[in-house]
């Protein structure tokens, strides 16, 4: 509950985006009063605040947004104020007959939040004039193409480091959940040590899922931006090293289960399964390997040679455990052939 009512993040917005916010506003607010004569430009103000989002492609979104739901909030109280006048129970009702259109146009959360919000404003702090209302729609187109032009100029956010990152984590997580289950393997486990070994396999899944939204958000930031460059090349590498480690991820998974469900006391001493656990040390090495060569990062294992170097081949294993052997090795065939169409 504690973390469901709290107002604050993981993580601060880089200071960056927090100084663009702040000049974008300030600018806004300064070219609407120039050239739109009237009141002071609420409207291009927080047009321009809301436009400065983490990625260009994001800022024209918002941008689209805040313009459309302007434009028909403000059509929507000039013909309520018109009609009607100002008083308090016209501006409540503009209000819900604003989220009424909005919702029968379809239209997103934010723009359908803009239609309401800019019908009130509008009646409470102008006259339903469509001189006024003309203007307003000119605030917010300015402070939007203000936003805008303070993105793409200050430095913009291209987010592949991140995304790099979150691959790396994924790729230590990975190794090191093939480690423990070829550690289960090798000595007698305990009820407790077995349901922490799959638990630690199950926290794969938001460890990629994690991955992928840096990769998804890597590739928006570099949308419609000038210094996408080389970025691009790197980040269809990540998307390609995530897309073929996936399934291993689903297969170190699938076998932890298979050891959690078909676990015994004697397993450790049956050869066959003391052969896979090697494998398994061998696999978690190569995935280190592959993780390290193809994100760029600097470690000595990316200059070492692959150790899962053919597909294990082994006697008939006892009938005790002749099930989850054969589980075992159906998958670990499966992480070899991920392995080794890398190498390829």
């Amino acid at each position: 509950m504690r973390e469901s009512l709290s107002f604050r993040t993981k993580r601060r917005a880089p200071l960056l985006q927090v100084a663009k916010s702040a000049i974008a506003t300030v600018a806004a607010w300064l070219v609407a009063g120039w050239l739109v004569q009237g009141p002071p430009p609420i409207f291009a103000a927080i047009a321009a605040l809301l436009v400065v989002q983490p990625s260009i492609n994001q800022s024209l979104t918002r941008a689209v947004e805040r313009s459309v739901g302007v434009v028909v909030g403000v059509v929507i109280a000039s013909l309520l104020g018109i009609a009607l006048g100002s008083p308090t129970w016209v501006i409540l009702l503009s209000a819900g007959v604003a989220l009424v259109i909005a919702w029968a146009l379809r239209m997103s959360p934010g723009a359908t939040n803009q239609v309401a919000i800019s019908a009130i404003l509008v009646l409470a702090l102008g006259t339903a004039t469509p001189n006024y209302a003309v203007d307003r729609v000119l605030e917010t187109l300015i402070g939007a193409l203000v936003g805008i032009v303070v993105n793409v100029a200050l430095v913009p956010p291209v987010l592949v480091p991140p995304a790099r990152e979150k691959l790396e984590v994924l790729g230590r997580e990975l190794a090191a959940a093939l480690e423990r289950l070829a550690e289960a393997l090798e000595a007698p486990q305990t009820p407790a040590s077995l349901e922490e070994l799959l638990l630690e396999a199950r926290l794969l899944r938001p460890v990629r899922d994690a991955a992928a939204a840096a990769i998804a958000d890597g590739a928006d930031s570099l949308s419609l931006n000038p210094r996408s460059g080389r970025h691009r090349t790197d980040l269809r590498a990540m998307q390609d090293l995530l897309d073929r480690f996936t399934p291993v991820v689903t297969q170190a998974i699938g076998m932890t289960r298979a050891v959690y469900d078909g676990y015994d006391a004697t397993i450790a001493e049956e050869p066959s399964v003391r052969a896979i656990a090697e494998q398994l040390h061998r696999a978690a090495h190569d995935v280190r390997r592959a993780f390290a060569v193809d994100t760029g990062a600097d470690l000595p294992i990316a200059t070492e040679e692959p150790a899962l170097t053919r597909p294990l081949q082994i006697r008939t294993p006892s009938p005790a455990h002749w099930v989850l052997v054969g589980s075992l090795l159906m998958d670990l065939h499966r992480v070899h052939e991920t392995l080794r169409d890398g190498e390829g």
